[in-house]
Parts: structure tokens; C-alpha cells; sequence
């Protein structure tokens, strides 16, 4: 092999590129695969399932429940969000557990619900529990029973928090 040299004799230097596009090709290869397994792994989520008690239980402590509607009602009395504190505030002050039962539409934004657990938190609540609906895979068991809203008519059926894995 031998060296390539110019009209005047003297050394032709050149970058031979053919390695390093060698190394960048395996390069975007490996990180391709590592972005799709690393993808594909995420995917899978094991979701935590209500497990229903042997005895349906009352909720207790203040239930606050909040529609896809934008509709407020703390134990089923319908309020504005200006009202919200003080209604926690006084139905705290009438059950000696001071904890406020959150029950929100799967639909709701979730910064409406942080909204609404803050205020019930600086009315005085001193734990704050989620409500949650059954899953269809346990519509034959026995589930704790939720005091459900004045029905007018419009409310849609309720839905599953968490989708059941297939």
C-alpha cells in the first residue's frame, strides 16, 4: 500500500471517514434498541386492585364529592368552591373522625382535585382518603357502599378509576 502523495512529491493528507461513520452507525443502532426495550418496559404498568372488605362499611368521616360537571356537594349537600372550607369546617366539627372521604369523577382535572384536597386540608381534615368505584372484574363482590349524589338526571354512570388489565 502507498502513501498518496501530491504532484510536488510532498505527503496527501486526508481524513479517512469510513471508520468513524462505522462507529456512529452501530452507535445510533445500540441507542435505538436501548430506546425501544426501555419504551416497551414502560408500557406495563401492574395497577393496585380494590380488594372489597368481607362486610360492606360505611364511609366515614366528611364526604366530599366532585363531578365531571364541576359540581361540588359535601355529604351530598351541593356547595360553591367559595363555600367548600367552611362546610368542611362544620361538618368536621359534627363527626369525630376528622377525616375527609375525596370522591371525583374519573374525568376531573387533577389539579381541581389537589385544589379541593388542599381546602379540605386546611379546614381542619386531619387524613384524607380517595373514594374508589369497583372494577367490572369485581361487580360479584361485595363493595364498600358510597353515599351516592342527588340524582337529577344528567350524572352519567360512574366509572372505574384505574382500566382493568386485559
Amino acid at each position: 500500500m502507498s502513501i498518496p502523495t501530491n504532484d510536488q512529491g510532498g505527503i496527501f493528507a486526508s481524513i479517512n471517514i469510513t471508520p468513524l461513520t462505522d462507529i456512529f452507525l452501530v452507535l445510533l443502532i445500540i441507542f435505538m434498541v436501548a430506546t425501544a426495550v426501555t419504551i416497551e418496559s414502560a408500557a406495563h404498568v401492574d395497577l393496585p386492585k380494590l380488594e372489597a372488605p368481607s362486610q360492606p362499611t360505611q364511609a366515614r368521616g366528611v364526604m366530599v364529592t366532585y363531578t365531571a360537571d364541576h359540581l361540588i356537594f359535601v355529604n351530598q349537600k351541593s356547595v360553591t368552591e367559595a363555600q367548600l372550607g367552611p362546610a368542611i369546617s362544620a361538618a368536621l366539627a359534627n363527626t369525630p373522625d376528622k377525616t375527609v372521604v375525596f370522591n371525583g369523577d374519573p374525568r376531573v382535572i387533577l389539579g381541581d382535585a389537589v385544589r379541593i384536597v388542599d381546602i379540605a386540608k386546611r379546614s381542619g381534615a386531619e387524613g384524607i382518603a380517595l373514594a374508589v368505584a369497583p372494577s367490572s372484574e369485581d361487580a360479584g363482590t361485595a363493595a364498600p357502599s358510597l353515599p351516592s349524589l342527588p340524582s337529577s338526571g344528567l350524572e352519567p354512570a360512574p366509572e372505574p378509576v384505574a382500566p382493568s388489565n386485559p
